[in-house]
């Protein structure tokens, strides 16, 4: 049975002061959890300060995205031997806003995918459709060609040791939610997929769900034959919210 995985994106929030309120309840709220797997994905700038705080805890920590290159001149750019330096065990790759706004290609998604892998972080990688392409029936299309340029890349046992993320873009901060069914629907097909490939693989692998998931709606999400926990937004900000969702993916 897949234990659930449940981890925060903060984004772009967060202050030392905030930070460590929250990361201490998240360890606080957290310990008495059983079953579930916890993580947060902070800003680079306070990557230490996660370290320093989770390090003897069972809360892992990642960053939210890293460069498709080992090292060089790429100003501003951050490299995976630098996620190294801060013990993260996990990165994110291809969020919705990393391809929207900064106009990340699947291409560079798979370069990010491949180079973190390589270096023995675990990458989650985040796929997902606009409502424009839900709207014309094109959800499953869109996904299985994210996932298909990671597996033209690096193959499907690279699988064994990454998480994928769908994240429907019109949900995402939007207070939208897709229905448990249709996250369902998508994230069964991610598995069939992946099973096409490799049926190991795919029973094993975890596939989060990501939009507004709240404590209101993450039991009915996680309850889900092919949902394994959630990539939480907001509601990570807030220690509470956050651990009522993580207390929704318990076994």
């Amino acid at each position: 049975m897949r234990q659930k995985l449940v981890a925060g994106n903060w984004k772009m929030h967060g202050g030392l002061a905030t930070n460590q309120d929250l990361l201490q309840a998240i360890v606080a709220g957290s310990a008495v959890l059983r079953g579930v797997s916890v993580a947060v994905f902070v800003p680079y700038p306070y990557l230490f300060q996660a370290q320093s705080i989770l390090s003897a805890t069972p809360v892992a920590w990642g960053a939210q995205n890293v460069s498709e290159y080992p090292q060089g001149a790429y100003t501003g750019e951050v490299s995976v031997s630098m996620l190294q330096d801060f013990a993260c065990r996990y990165v994110l790759v291809g969020h919705s806003e990393r391809r929207s706004i900064y106009g990340e290609s699947d291409a560079v998604v798979a370069e990010k995918f491949s180079l973190a892998l390589s270096s023995g972080l675990l990458p989650v990688l985040c796929v997902g459709e606009t409502l424009s392409e839900r709207e014309s029936g094109a959800t499953i299309q869109v996904v299985s060609s994210q996932i298909r340029a990671v597996l033209d890349k690096v193959g499907v046992t690279a699988f064994s040791t990454a998480v994928v993320a769908y994240e429907p873009v019109w949900a995402i901060g939007t207070g939208r939610t897709a229905s448990s069914e249709q996250a369902q629907e998508v994230h069964a097909a991610i598995r069939a997929l992946i099973a096409s490939f490799d049926p190991e693989v795919a029973q094993k692998l975890q596939i989060l769900y990501g939009g507004s998931v709240k404590p209101s709606n993450a039991a009915e999400l996680f309850a889900m034959p092919d949902i394994d926990g959630g990539l939480v937004g907001g509601a990570s900000l807030v220690a509470a919210d956050f651990l009522a969702i993580c207390s929704a993916a318990v076994c």
